[in-house]
């Protein structure tokens, strides 16, 4: 497991680039942030996390509970699914608005990000909601 990267992943990069290319400019990675979110867009005072589906436990298509080492996957999945959630109270109680943006939520075509998808994310940026969850098939 030290081979899977935890930043700078493809879906990660994917976001970035629409949210570039959209004219938002943004920091990555914060230390000082519980969690150390993905994007941080101080001047809107939102976070995003790009999270992966089999890694947080997402209840999509694209999860499934592995077939070996049944206990060692629900205590680390779950665990990581606890950490996120805790993060993002923290950030919460900080004043900052969170958007997590599930893997199932984008194009598997890596050279098309749906202009949908790009809007409703820069809309919520813009906006004045809290938080917001955007999975699989919530952009159509």
């Amino acid at each position: 497991m030290a081979a899977i990267k935890g930043k700078n992943t493809r879906p990660e990069i994917l976001v970035r680039k629409a949210l570039h290319a959209t004219g938002f400019r943004f920091r990555l990675h914060d230390r000082k942030l519980p969690g150390r979110p993905d994007i941080v867009l101080k001047k809107y005072r939102a976070v995003v996390f790009v999270q992966g589906c089999f890694w947080h436990g997402h209840e999509c298509k694209d999860f499934r509970w592995p077939k070996t080492r049944k206990s060692w996957w629900r205590k680390k999945i779950e665990g990581n699914s606890a950490r996120d959630t805790k993060n993002v109270l923290a950030l919460r109680s900080g004043n900052w608005r969170v958007l997590t943006i599930w893997e199932c939520a984008l194009p598997n075509n890596r050279d098309v990000f749906p202009v949908t998808l790009k809007n409703k994310i820069a809309l919520w940026i813009g906006g004045k909601k809290v938080s917001l969850e955007i999975g699989g098939g919530t952009h159509d």
